[in-house]
């Protein structure tokens, strides 16, 4: 019992205080009323929809998509048709990995349907209720593995409670955990969280056990959003070391790295099976003719521009690098390597034919690499010099919590607008608030 109650540390307090305050602004802003009408919209619709077309419509087809989309709940403003049409048939253009993180939650809200007065059509109240529920708890869970990595980086407490604070109230995680939970960001988050301790436990504490359930994780990022299986490119950061002991280390225990890939391909292939069972062939371009551009990347746009610049709208990212001063001296290729992932990831999203990625708050193909900022703002944070020189920086970075909850408060409001800032347009509406 000893031993319990001096693990349940403050970092972990924290984090059960985050999401009660999360819990709290969901249902205050997201529940009363036809408010909870908004929780899926736009790519979210389509993320969303493999779950009752699995379990209530037995439809992958997607053919209920008149019923419910275009006749019951009806909003024209949020109206989206996330099906792709193509010669093989009818498919969802979105991946099912958001599908699968949300059905632990879609199953209950959907028992607690049939108990209640609430419709079982996977889309009253009491669904997207749970939606929200599952972004809180995917939120609060990649808080938790930050806060063990950090413990390899010999982070106290103190640190680790500001770090989480900052993750979720300083950073556009906030708006894709309580504004837009249906959209895959936040999921995303979570498992490249549990990702990067897995690889941390792997390299540094030489648990070989870690390496299967990394590949069942990177299954899950990949059937999320297969870009995001980038992070595997993480890894040289997370060793630190040179590109041939990590090639010789990652390979050693060879047959730990093939069951890793056989449940990689479990997993991943989820997404191919659902197509042979809905259009008889295992793969489509279910995006058509949206893709990358890589010889024409925004690399600078997506960072600093107005329109959805990441620095711009969520400043803490770029003062995260500040760690990148003491890392070097700790360990210059872990330095080295965090760099050229970052540009590396950079490049491929800023490449994408929507550089901007349409309607959303900062750049927000970024939130699930959050732990990487976190890690480097942590490092800042514990090796800054003690005393007017560390308090002036963790005032700093308060300072822009506050400017991220107020810009995203004007995003949620459309004072910033979601898809068309300008600069005129900023420095207009530069922290005013509504009236009311």
């Amino acid at each position: 019992m000893l031993k319990q109650a001096k693990n349940f540390s403050a970092s972990n307090l924290s984090i059960i205080c985050i999401g009660i305050v999360l819990i709290f602004i969901a249902s205050n802003t997201n529940w009363g009323k036809n408010k909870w009408q908004n929780t899926i919209e736009s790519d979210a619709k389509g993320y969303y929809a493999y779950n009752p077309a699995i379990f209530i419509y037995h439809d992958l087809n997607f053919q209920f998509f008149r019923e419910i989309e275009q006749e019951k709940y009806y909003q024209e403003h949020l109206f989206v048709d996330y099906r792709s049409f193509l010669d093989e048939g009818v498919v969802n253009k979105y991946y099912a990995g958001t599908a699968l993180a949300q059905m632990p939650f879609f199953l209950i809200a959907h028992g607690i349907a049939h108990l209640t007065d609430y419709d079982a059509d996977g889309y009253s109240k009491i669904y997207m209720q749970f939606i929200n529920i599952a972004a809180i708890f995917y939120c609060l869970f990649g808080l938790i593995f930050l806060n063990k990595t950090l413990n390899f980086y010999s982070i106290k407490e103190f640190s680790k409670v500001l770090i989480s604070i900052i993750a979720v109230f300083g950073t556009n995680l906030f708006i894709y955990t309580i504004a837009e939970p249906g959209m895959s960001h936040v999921y995303s988050f979570a498992f490249v969280s549990l990702f990067i301790y897995l690889g941390h436990l792997f390299y540094h504490k030489k648990r070989q056990n870690a390496l299967p359930l990394m590949g069942l994780v990177l299954g899950l990022i990949c059937l999320i959003r297969p870009v995001n299986g980038l992070i595997i490119f993480s890894l040289f950061f997370v060793s630190g070391l040179n590109p041939i002991e990590f090639f010789k280390f990652t390979f050693k225990p060879i047959v730990k790295i093939l069951f890793a890939l056989l449940l990689f391909s479990l997993v991943a292939g989820i997404q191919p099976l659902i197509y042979y069972i809905s259009i008889d062939t295992f793969w489509v371009n279910s995006y058509q003719d949206e893709g990358f551009n890589f010889l024409s990347p925004h690399f600078i746009d997506i960072l600093i521009s107005y329109k959805k610049g990441l620095f711009l709208y969520t400043p803490i990212y770029l003062v995260s690098f500040v760690g990148l001063i003491y890392l070097k001296k700790e360990n210059i290729l872990k330095s080295i390597y965090w760099v050229l992932f970052f540009l590396l990831i950079t490049y491929i999203f800023s490449s994408w034919w929507m550089w901007f990625y349409g309607g959303s708050f900062s750049s927000r193909v970024y939130v699930e690499f959050i732990p990487l900022f976190m890690i480097l703002l942590a490092i800042a944070l514990e090796r800054i010099p003690k005393g007017l020189f560390r308090l002036s920086f963790i005032t700093f970075c308060f300072l822009l919590v506050v400017l991220c909850q107020i810009q995203s408060y004007q995003y949620r409001y459309y004072i910033l607008h979601y898809s068309e800032m300008t600069q005129e347009k900023y420095w207009d509406v530069f922290l005013s608030l509504p009236n009311h």
